[in-house]
């Protein structure tokens, strides 16, 4: 696993540096977009709805929408002078009893490494957390939004559950709560008898996704008959050459050791027009082609004028007779 954060539990006096890594990850099988006649990938551009133009990463800020038409535009500088005061830090609140924290509240779950020289302040929060079967209500600022959380322990692991503030709860506002109606004891006890018939202990691995089991079948079964489209790679966008010398100088050296000539001469660079300059043997003997070229056409032309002349004088002759 990688770290995505590091930081420290603020735990009294005492500072746990720890690095935060994401304790779940989805399964599911994603899907691209493609051209269904060559396979060739979707891509999306990033237009202004005013004036039809496409817009870079760095011209584009963050819009509140305030209704009417009126928009509340923020930039990078803007954000960073709203208060994060725990952007580094794991501020531990208070310890309450695990049955307290709404289920309904959590939101992701990461796992927390002790880093460096942090290992025993780790270890004596973990087993003080277990023994007081407690869980610690902490802040906690990631990804530029500070977040509710819990830490409680996993299998000798810290763990931090980020929640959800309670006004990003809904409210279950439905109809039915308004109207009477009641369950007779008859019903529930049947009821009560079907679930004791149906009581087990958790076992979460007896559980298995099945549609996307079904469809991996169904991508492999595709793959193995051959219905597969390999579209042709997309040229990468080219870079800043650091030095052109140097990168002019290792494409020749690549280009030569391809065609297995690593004497050869250098192949001539083509410029930016794309037209590639010839070889100077090859220009030199361009003249001399022309030359004979100009040469034989001028025999030829010679020769035809001589074979006219006698027919010429023979015409002359019975005219002068006549």
């Amino acid at each position: 696993m990688r770290s995505i954060w590091k930081g420290a539990v603020s735990f009294g006096l005492v500072s746990i540096a720890v690095k935060l890594y994401s304790a779940t990850e989805e399964k599911d099988i994603r899907f691209h977009q493609v051209h269904r006649a060559d396979g060739g990938r979707i891509r999306y551009q990033r237009i202004c709805s005013l004036d039809g133009q496409e817009v870079s990463y760095d011209e584009i800020a963050k819009g509140y929408d305030l209704g009417g038409g009126e928009m509340v535009v923020l930039t990078d500088s803007d954000l960073a002078d709203a208060p994060l005061t725990t952007s580094r830090a794991i501020e531990v609140l208070q310890f309450v009893p695990a049955e307290q924290v709404d289920p309904m509240l959590y939101n992701k779950a990461y796992y927390l490494e002790p880093e460096g020289a942090a290992t025993k302040p780790y270890v004596l929060l973990r087993d003080a957390l277990t023994r007081a079967d407690r869980v610690a209500i902490v802040k906690v600022a990631l990804r530029q939004r500070e977040q509710l959380a819990t830490l409680r322990v996993r299998d000798g692991v810290l763990v931090l559950n980020t929640m959800l503030w309670p006004d990003e709860v809904r409210n279950p506002e439905f109809g039915f709560l308004d109207d009477d109606v009641q369950a007779r004891p008859a019903e529930l006890a049947m009821a009560g008898s079907l679930i004791e018939s149906m009581a087990a202990d958790f076992h979460p691995e007896e559980y298995t996704d099945n549609y996307r089991a079904a469809l991996q079948e169904i991508i492999d079964a595709k793959a193995a008959g051959r219905e597969v489209l390999t579209p042709p790679a997309e040229e990468p966008a080219p870079g800043a050459a650091v030095d052109l010398m140097a990168a002019l100088r290792a494409s020749v050296e690549r280009a030569r050791a391809v065609r297995g000539e690593p004497g050869a001469p250098a192949e001539p660079v083509a410029p930016s027009g794309g037209r590639t300059t010839a070889p100077k043997k090859a220009a030199a003997k361009a003249p001399v082609k022309a030359a004979a070229a100009k040469a034989a056409g001028a025999g030829a032309k010679a020769a035809g004028a001589a074979a006219k002349a006698p027919a010429k004088k023979a015409a002359a002759r019975e005219r002068r007779s006549a």
